[in-house]
């Protein structure tokens, strides 16, 4: 299993070309499933995860290939609409293919998720709202058994604004008889561009983005053309490298309108922006300032966002208060930064940080996902070398972090171990 191994203190400059959003191409690749023949994705990123996804549509019949950010899936010759646990105990979003199977062929069995060990994150809300239209649900030995000769619309309504609760039945809708209102829906925009993809494929939707999305059924849908927007949380990830480095970072190809409340935060924290032609630039203050963040739902902080500004926050001048609304257990980050001297305490889900002038190495083991690049951040701004380990869960969704890094002056490399 390889290793990182970073060698921190090293002000980082220069620009970094943020890749496709992976929380958008997942979805958009599922979606292809609703329709018959070849679609092609573009600004897809080179991941585990994009990886995983397409060997599942690769078990159900159809065809995947990737190569050099362009994802072509050809679905004429789907026929297994089942996702067996192997393929999908590593990627939570694998329950994405649910709703689409179900639509297209009146039956579904998958796998109930893995991924990242963040919390419960059940699909509760996903099987209540496609047996409100119509579909027949069972579980059986960890599976979702699921029947529907035709699902019907109707009038959901989301105790949660989950986003891929919000995808699985607004991709199923799309096939069905009538029209079906999601309330409470979520309003990432990841959601908002899968709803263009699949209005790219026919389909009828209005509201995407908002907390109402209609969705009007339609009889079938065509194979798409499609690039993905790019990855907001990438973006934010390497604002929190400028800032923690007192670096000064050109981020490229990002969208602003999706960071706004990352911005606003780093902002607080002493960062500053600049608007630069195709992307933002970032430049962090000697020391950051501390400052407070609760996380919500978008367009509020993004969850996705804490832990990388956790590590932030560990060498702030000043102590933040970080509330953790979204997940139960997305603080497994916290005993990695303890090890590097960071001064935090955490009751339930509110996490104390006291802000230290320096971090010191240490060796480390990654998490899951977002807690891997939190550890990254800190490890930039620490003392001597720090390894960090299992670096699957990196492979999950920064494409090339390494190299990135590197062309921006990082000491860092990577080695097998």
């Amino acid at each position: 299993m390889d290793k990182l191994i970073i060698r921190g203190g090293k002000k980082l400059k220069g620009e970094v070309h943020i890749s496709g959003a992976k929380n958008a191409a997942l979805p958009i690749i599922t979606a292809t499933l609703l329709s018959h023949g070849s679609s092609t994705i573009t600004s897809v990123p080179d991941l585990k995860d994009v990886s995983t996804i397409g060997k599942l549509l690769t078990y159900f019949g159809a065809q995947f290939s990737y190569k050099n950010g362009k994802a072509l899936v050809n679905t004429e010759r789907v026929k297994t609409p089942e996702a067996p646990y192997d393929l999908v105990r590593t990627m939570r979003a694998s329950v994405l293919v649910l709703g689409p199977l179900l639509a297209r062929f009146g039956k579904a069995k998958v796998s109930l998720p893995g991924g990242c060990a963040i919390g419960a994150r059940p699909i509760n809300l996903h099987l209540l709202g496609l047996e409100k239209m119509g579909a027949d649900i069972k579980l059986e030995s960890g599976y979702v058994l699921a029947k529907g000769k035709r699902l019907k619309g109707t009038s959901l309504y989301l105790d949660v604004p989950t986003v891929t609760g919000t995808e699985n039945l607004m991709m199923a809708a799309t096939l069905a008889k009538g029209t079906t209102l999601l309330e409470n829906a979520a309003r990432e925009p990841e959601v908002v561009d899968l709803a263009r993809a699949l209005m790219s494929m026919g389909a009828k939707i209005h509201g995407a983005g908002e907390s109402i999305i209609e969705i009007e059924g339609v009889d079938d849908l065509k194979p798409l053309n499609y690039s993905v927007i790019p990855d907001r949380i990438e973006a934010g990830t390497f604002m929190t490298i400028a800032g923690i480095t007192g670096g000064d970072i050109t981020i490229k190809g990002c969208q602003r309108e999706h960071l706004d409340a990352t911005i606003l935060k780093l902002e607080d924290a002493g960062l500053t922006f600049e608007n630069v032609s195709d992307g933002i630039r970032v430049i962090g203050p000697s020391r950051p300032i501390a400052s407070d963040v609760k996380t919500l739902p978008y367009p509020g902080f993004p969850t996705d966002m804490q832990a990388q500004f956790m590590a932030l926050m560990s060498i702030a001048d000043g102590a933040s208060i970080i509330t953790e609304t979204v997940f139960e257990n997305r603080f497994m980050h916290v005993a990695e930064l303890r090890r590097m001297g960071a001064d935090i305490t955490v009751e339930g889900g509110t996490a104390t940080v006291k802000g230290i002038s320096k971090l010191k190495s240490a060796p480390l083991m990654a998490t899951d996902l977002r807690a891997s690049a939190s550890l990254i951040v800190a490890a930039l701004a620490s003392r001597g070398e720090t390894t960090i380990n299992r670096l699957y869960h990196l492979d999950r969704g920064y494409e090339k972090m390494g190299k990135k890094l590197s062309g921006i002056g990082a000491d860092i490399r990577r080695v097998k171990k």
